[in-house]
C-alpha cells in the first residue's frame, strides 16, 4: 500500500472546501491511504432540504458524484484515461438526519479491469454504491457508468 502524499492529502482535504460540497453540508470523512475507499456524510438542513423537508435529491446525487472516478484515476494510474460516462440514483425512501455513502474498488476489481483494458483498449464499467441513514437503512441506490482506455502514443491522444 502506498503512502498518500501531503499534495493529494491536501487536495482531498480542499474537497471538503469545494463550494458545491460547502453548499450542500457535505464532508469527505474517510479516505483509504491507497485510495481505494471513500465515504462521504451530508447532515440535513434548512439549506440542503427540499420542499418536503427531506434531503434534497441534487445533494444526495453530489455526495456521490466523484469518488469512483476519483478512484480508478488514482489505482490505475497516468497510463489510463478515466471519465464519468452516465449516472443513475434510485431514490428508495426520504432522507432524514444523516446520510452515508461509501465508495470501494478492490484490488482484484482493478486488476481485473486492467487486464480487460489491456485486451481491448476501452470499456464501460459500472459501479454500484447505496447512501444510507444513520439505522443502515438504504435510502438511495446510485449506478455510475465510468468509461477507461489506455492512453496512446501519439501526443493528441495523451491530453
Amino acid at each position: 500500500m502506498k503512502k498518500i502524499s501531503w499534495k493529494k492529502r491536501f487536495k482531498i482535504w480542499l474537497f471538503n472546501f469545494y463550494p458545491p460540497y460547502v453548499g450542500a453540508g457535505i464532508r469527505i470523512k474517510e479516505i483509504a491511504k491507497d485510495f481505494s475507499y471513500f465515504r462521504s456524510e451530508m447532515n440535513l438542513r434548512f439549506y440542503n432540504k427540499n420542499y418536503v423537508g427531506v434531503h434534497f435529491g441534487g445533494s444526495l446525487y453530489s455526495m456521490c458524484d466523484p469518488f469512483f472516478m476519483l478512484i480508478l484515476l488514482e489505482r490505475l494510474g497516468s497510463d489510463y484515461i478515466v471519465w464519468d460516462k452516465a449516472g443513475n440514483m434510485i431514490f428508495v425512501k426520504p432522507g432524514m438526519g444523516k446520510v452515508i455513502a461509501e465508495f470501494r474498488i478492490s484490488d482484484s476489481e482493478i486488476q481485473r479491469i486492467k487486464d480487460e483494458i489491456e485486451v481491448k483498449k476501452k470499456g464501460d464499467y459500472l459501479f454500484t454504491t447505496d447512501v444510507k441513514n444513520e439505522a443502515g437503512e438504504v435510502i438511495a441506490k446510485l449506478e455510475k457508468t465510468v468509461y477507461i482506455r489506455k492512453r496512446g502514443r501519439l501526443p493528441v491522444q495523451n491530453g
